[in-house]
């Protein structure tokens, strides 16, 4: 009996694997596409930084050609001023030269401001040019992992799958029928449950002191007498490791 219940909770160990790695494969997607989203976010982000460079560098040379403009009005304003025939003329002519000047101060002082947002992007740049500069590496390095992870889930779960073939085969035909009931009745997929600290660490309850001594010696198949589950006493280490988690 000692040796059927040490394959069932080899089974059961196993199962818990089985479960875990179908879990891992069939979120596949989903975390391949969580990691993409993430490194979009890095791309997005420098993109936007690069977009506002990019505006500024082409509002700038709009402000610079609106100057160039302005100036030759301003040289056409001056001829005209100084070949003013009468007053009206001499007039329009100083009112089209101040507003001219003006006009130019006034996009030579958004160039500084346009030179001024420049210098601050372009810095910000700077910093995160390691960045920049090593993303499409590092996404395709996480995908890769990712991939690699996925392979070798996908090749446990063959090999579990194997293994559990094989122990169903030693087991008792009503013992394998029993486990099966139990590792389908509930969610979790638990049919035998390790006693941590004196309770179930299925259904957390309490064992009496006599049913913990027959667990212990694991001679024959104890089951919970809440859940039903079968149990089994776990090593030291185990229970230690349990414990912490």
């Amino acid at each position: 009996m000692r040796s059927e219940l040490e394959k069932l909770i080899d089974l059961q160990k196993t199962d818990t694997n089985i479960r875990r790695l179908k879990q891992q494969i069939e979120t596949a997607e989903t975390r391949r596409a969580d990691i993409e989203q993430e490194f979009e976010q890095h791309a997005f982000s420098i993109r936007e930084i690069q977009g506002k460079r990019d505006k500024l560098h082409a509002d700038r040379a709009d402000l610079e050609k609106q100057i160039a403009e302005n100036k030759t009005y301003l040289e056409r304003a001056d001829r005209n001023l100084k070949h003013a025939q009468n007053q009206k003329e001499y007039e329009t002519a100083m009112r089209e030269t101040d507003a001219l000047q003006k006009q130019i101060s006034a996009f030579e002082t958004q160039i500084v401001e346009k030179m001024t947002a420049l210098e601050e992007v372009e810095k910000e740049l700077e910093e995160r040019a390691e960045e920049i500069n090593s993303i499409d590496a590092k996404r395709e390095a996480a995908l890769t992992e990712f991939e690699n992870e996925l392979a070798i889930n996908k090749k446990e779960l063959e090999d579990d799958t194997k293994k559990r073939e094989l122990v169903f085969e030693t087991l008792p035909a009503q013992l394998a029928s029993v486990y099966n009931r139990l590792a389908q009745r509930g969610r979790d997929g638990i049919a035998v449950a390790a006693v941590i600290n004196g309770s179930c660490s299925a259904c957390f309850m309490s064992l009496r002191p006599q049913m913990q001594v027959e667990v212990k010696k694991g001679d024959q198949i104890i089951t919970c007498e809440s859940c039903t589950r079968i149990l089994y006493m776990p090593s030291k280490e185990s229970q230690s490791e349990a414990t912490a988690s």
